[in-house]
């Protein structure tokens, strides 16, 4: 099918500031050449001037004035450009000076206004202003769309000949001081309260990857692993992925990864920033036991239409970025697979070898098939005044996998077509009000559908079976900051979220059809405080969230959880950090059959006190604390950390054993330790992270009550190095981790009544895991108006073959083993042209 792909991202061009000073007779020399003029002046009154040039284009008229707001020197024009410098003896008023910039990108912002008690003035398109002040002790202020307001007396610019760079904070949300800037690499943030924070509008390069992919990104640091190498499937400190609570602009996302898991649904063009919480949650977040990935569009309203187009060896993608007045911007961004327009290329095809692994498709590999995935998304932003933001966001995600399968029945080949459909439907709305310079308000609210429908036509059997699972999710939140002083603050608000989960199935021989539907609504009210010491040196998150759950008996439905960081800093070197959390959650995924989704998508979404399965909520406890030295480039890490997790099923675990069919709800507990050493030079920078973790069930309800959790990983090394020159950015590394769980048959007696008889539960180890890849990218100018950037990965250079997961099956009365192995050496490239 036809399919139109649209990408930019905003280009804001912006003028280079020289700080490197020179002798005023050199700049006079420049001007002159500049404009063809002629200076004339007393060479003893300008002998020991030096300052820093203006920036370049500005007209002479604007050089002039630059140069007598910093030395007060007077200029007359004569004929024939000839200009009279003079010492100007009779100065009654003030001249000051200064940039206007961006706190966080350094852009300037353009149209920014400087208001003083006798006159007022704007940035131009360097974010440069001049302004007249009759006194130094005058009050100025600064205003710009969207930035909080920035109050100070003209003395402050007038301390220095040159001229100031000023930053503008924006309004919209406030966040924790940045402790820790370039984590691993370019654009990895740790903040004062032990998140982590991801800004994809400047990021490096990670080894193995073409693209900032936000879930493979996260991967990179330690306690985030993925032990099916799929973003689908993000282990967060030894819990499984229906743990995680996944937002995207305060939506709940219950799909995340394109190409049945191998990619991530997140456009990364539109997905400017990602926030990382391991532990120590804010109290605003509820669900996710496990952990928190909060990503984020950008908030900036974009004054320039841009545009950029992209394609790799996966898909093809596209982003505009629409400016709708001075007020309001929209921004469109859509990919697609490549394989409608090209032949599959090496990347596409392992990717494809990699998900048919075990499944109906590979039964029917000789069988020809059609796969396409696409997603579409949006963002529009509206800031009607100073005090107002509004923000709408939209998101749709399809994957599509048809087969035929074939057999024959009676000497006739008898083919039927066999399909697999994920979609998501994803919606937000938000409303912020900033009512003073202390107090604001925030309205959000969200909706997201998450549908997986899958067609299995046997044909030998002569059955069709159609299964649906659907997730459907509307909440409503209210969040108010109040900033007491500049020490504390408060956060509070209401959450009102509404889950509705069908699951479907139904079979045409012999006649069977099941249909259940199930509803839970959940209202909770937070609240947190934030204090920052004077000094900057320690700050504390505390909070708390209680939650009536509209669903269970008592005592389960009312639940109160209580929040904590605590991050001090002895000097400017050495910061150690303690975080603790309740959570809970009332939502799951757990594996019927291993046929499911025609074996492809196993899992499917349930609520908690299912009618057929019974499970109970999931509730985790979690501490940790940390230590972080970071001194002339070095940076050493290590959180220590326990955590406990109840209410978990057989069902959702994933067991290919002797428990493959077993039901019963226990717990697990994991004691781990994560480390970072980083060390950063001029333009390299190395990494190596290491992550100890003993993960264990405890299931009251089967004959062996405790052993090693299926996702049990103790030992977890990665190591990386970044080469970072002008446009050029190189990336190699590995990651290493000993051998997940395995279960083996026994060796004296490996049936027994026609049953597989086995060893203790994860009592062996698969072979140890390796991989080395490597990355790399350019950045290059096209003419005057567009730039591009190329890039060439390759994932498993060596080859290495990599076992995910091992089961038995018995085949003539004798066990047969089956594994399932992760991407061979898979190469890839990208090219991107923005406009």
């Amino acid at each position: 099918m036809t399919f139109v792909l649209i990408f930019l991202i905003s280009f804001i061009s912006s003028a280079q500031i020289t700080s490197q000073k020179i002798p005023l007779k050199e700049l006079f020399t420049q001007l002159e050449q500049e404009h063809q003029c002629t200076f004339t002046y007393a060479d003893d009154l300008i002998r020991d001037i030096v300052l820093t040039p203006p920036p370049q284009n500005l007209s002479l008229a604007k050089a002039l004035s630059y140069i007598k707001r910093q030395t007060q020197l007077n200029f007359t024009i004569l004929a024939n450009n000839f200009i009279a410098v003079t010492l100007r003896d009779d100065i009654t008023t003030t001249y000051l000076c200064g940039y206007i910039l961006d706190d966080e990108s350094g852009e300037p912002l353009v149209g920014a206004a400087i208001i003083g008690q006798s006159a007022q003035v704007i940035t131009d398109e360097f974010g440069y202003f001049e302004l007249e002040v009759n006194t130094i002790s005058e009050s100025l202020s600064i205003r710009y769309l969207g930035y909080y307001v920035k109050s100070f007396e003209a003395s402050e610019l007038t301390t220095s000949n040159e001229c100031s760079n000023i930053t503008l904070v924006p309004q919209i949300e406030t966040l924790s001081e940045i402790v820790l800037r370039n984590f691993l690499v370019q654009g990895i943030d740790k903040v004062a309260d032990g998140t982590f924070s991801i800004n994809f509008s400047n990021f490096g390069v990670l080894p193995g990857l073409i693209e900032s992919d936000v879930l493979q990104t996260i991967q990179s640091l330690p306690g985030v692993s993925s032990v099916s190498e799929t973003v689908s499937d993000i282990n967060i400190r030894g819990g499984t992925n229906d743990q995680n609570l996944i937002l995207w602009d305060g939506i709940r996302m219950y799909q995340s990864g394109h190409f049945f898991g191998l990619i991530s649904v997140f456009n990364p063009q539109m997905t400017i920033s990602t926030q990382l919480i391991k532990n120590g949650t804010d109290a605003k977040y509820s669900d996710g036991v496990s952990g928190t990935i909060a990503m984020k569009t950008d908030d900036k309203i974009s004054n320039k239409f841009a545009a950029n187009i992209g394609v790799n060896f996966i898909n093809a993608d596209a982003l505009i970025d629409i400016p709708l007045g001075s007020k309001s911007s929209l921004q469109l961004a859509s990919r697609k697979a490549i394989n409608d327009f090209f032949d599959e290329t090496p990347t596409f095809s392992k990717y494809f070898e990699r998900i048919q692994q075990d499944t109906e498709l590979q039964r029917n590999s000789e069988n020809e098939n059609e796969f396409d995935f696409y997603d579409a998304s949006l963002r529009w932003v509206y800031r009607p005044s100073d005090n107002d933001f509004i923000k709408m966001s939209g998101l749709l995600v399809n994957n599509k996998l048809v087969f035929n399968e074939s057999a024959l029945v009676d000497q006739a080949e008898i083919s039927k077509a066999s399909e697999l459909v994920q979609q998501t439907f994803a919606g937000g709305f938000t409303y912020n009000r900033k009512w003073n310079d202390a107090f604001a308000t925030t309205v959000n609210i969200t909706g997201s559908k998450y549908t997986i429908d899958a067609l299995n036509a046997n044909v030998t059997e002569e059955q069709t079976l159609e299964q649906k699972n659907t997730i459907s999710e509307t909440a409503l939140k209210l969040n108010s900051f109040y900033e007491y002083s500049q020490n504390l603050s408060i956060e509070a608000g209401y959450h009102f979220t509404e889950t509705g989960i069908t699951n479907f199935s139904e079979l045409d021989r012999p006649p069977f059809l099941l249909s259940v539907k199930e509803v839970i609504r959940e209202h909770s009210i937070f609240s947190q405080l934030r204090y920052t010491s004077n000094a900057k040196n320690t700050f504390i998150k505390l909070g708390g969230r209680y939650n009536f759950i509209d669903f269970l008996d008592n005592p389960a439905r009312h639940r109160i959880e209580p929040r904590l960081s605590v991050v001090h800093k002895f000097n400017e070197n050495l910061t150690v950090e303690v975080l603790g959390e309740f959570k809970h959650q009332y939502t799951a995924q757990i594996i019927r059959g291993q046929d499911d989704f025609l074996g492809i998508e196993r899992r499917r979404w349930i609520l908690i006190n299912n009618e057929a399965e019974n499970i109970p909520i999931i509730t985790s406890r979690q501490v940790s604390t940390g230590l972080t030295f970071n001194k002339k480039g070095w940076l050493a890490s290590a959180d220590a950390y326990y955590k406990d997790v109840e209410g978990i099923s057989t069902l959702g675990q994933g067991f290919v054993n002797q428990y493959v069919n077993s039901q019963a709800t226990g717990s697990y507990e994991v004691i781990g330790l994560d480390v970072l050493i980083n060390r950063r030079f001029q333009k390299i920078n190395m990494w190596l992270t290491y992550s100890l973790a003993h993960n264990d069930y405890t299931f009251n309800e089967l004959d062996l009550t405790q052993f090693p959790n299926n996702i049990d990983i103790r030992h977890t090394v990665g190591f990386g190095a970044s080469y970072n020159h002008r446009k050029l950015k190189v990336s190699t590394g590995f990651n290493w981790h000993s051998g997940l769980p395995d279960t083996l048959p026994d060796s004296e007696t490996p049936v027994v009544d026609n049953t597989i008889n086995y060893e203790h539960a994860n009592s062996s180890r698969l072979d140890e895991y390796l991989r080395f890849d490597v990355s790399a990218s350019y950045d290059f100018k096209i003419g005057k108006a567009a730039r591009a950037s190329t890039g060439i990965s390759f994932w498993n250079i060596t080859n290495n073959r990599n076992t995910i997961k091992k089961y038995y099956q018995l085949v003539n009365d004798e066990p047969e083993e089956v594994r399932n192995n992760a991407l061979a050496l898979t190469p890839n490239f990208v090219f991107r042209v923005f406009f």
